[in-house]
């Protein structure tokens, strides 16, 4: 009788945690951050403007994310906040082609939705997600409340360059026949297997745990705050708005529309102080 009795309770135990990791959903808030390093020509630029730029640049970096997860889907997008205006005779536009607006993700059949407005239009990219090749350490830190562990995966990207010209000095020329010069990026990522998801922010996935904290080059997103909830069910609503392409079919939409817009830049270059900033492969 007491051997049943013991069987019993392990089973109810099974049967409740079970239950438990089915019902794990929340949200989790992400500041992201990015490293630049742009040396500006004194004789182009002065140093009230510099700092201007940079400020903006700034701006546009460090933002603030929201991801709205459960065991297999979630919905990443920006904290929506006032932008600052911009100085007075300056106009900067940043385009992110690799980012989204909103990003849903389905790890359970591993697939994505991505709306981008992008140039006055709204994209929808429906696509297989990729999954990395991690490999997991036994290195560990605590990020808040949370005890994370170290993976990592390397990956290949064109060498990142930054540069800055006024009226187009200094632009360099880009040459269509050019192999464009790669790198070898290692991703680290900081996971918790405390929230037993496959998720993390932006396209960051496929480990035994919730990521908390990416570093990928230049780009890092950390989490700043989590909020599990247990009783009301958290909405997760996949975007339907906008043109439907795959990924590929985006990337070359977005090449054509930024090789017209430096085409546009430079027949509208005047003596003014027209500023280009660029950031990329």
């Amino acid at each position: 009788m007491r051997t049943l009795a013991k069987f019993l309770v392990i089973a109810i135990a099974f049967i409740t945690s079970e239950i438990t990791a089915q019902e794990i959903q929340g949200e989790a808030t992400y500041k992201s951050h990015r490293q630049m390093n742009i040396q500006l020509d004194s004789t182009q630029v002065n140093s009230e403007m510099h700092q201007q730029m940079m400020a903006m640049m700034k701006k546009q970096f460090e933002k603030t994310y929201v991801l709205t997860f459960n065991k297999e889907e979630s919905l990443y997008k920006e904290d929506e906040q006032l932008e600052a205006p911009q100085p007075s005779g300056m106009m900067m536009v940043m385009v992110d082609t690799g980012g989204s607006d909103i990003l849903y993700k389905n790890t359970k059949n591993e697939t994505f939705t991505s709306q981008n407005e992008v140039f006055g239009k709204v994209f929808l990219i429906e696509d297989k997600l990729e999954n990395p090749e991690w490999t997991l350490t036994n290195e560990k830190k605590n990020i808040g409340d949370y005890t994370c562990y170290k993976a990592t995966y390397t990956r290949e990207q064109p060498v990142e360059r930054a540069f800055i010209s006024v009226n187009g000095d200094n632009e360099p020329k880009d040459d269509e026949n050019d192999e464009p010069e790669m790198e070898t990026i290692t991703v680290t990522a900081w996971y918790t297997p405390d929230i037993a998801v496959n998720n993390g922010p932006a396209r960051y996935q496929g480990l035994p745990g919730l990521i908390l904290e990416v570093n990928d080059g230049p780009v890092t997103l950390l989490c700043s705050k989590i909020v599990l909830s247990s009783k009301e069910k958290v909405s997760i609503e996949k975007p339907t708005k906008g043109k439907k392409v795959n990924q590929k079919k985006f990337d070359e939409i977005m090449e054509k529309k930024m090789k017209e817009m430096d085409e546009r830049y430079d027949s509208d270059r005047n003596d003014g102080h027209n500023v280009k900033v660029r950031i990329g492969g």
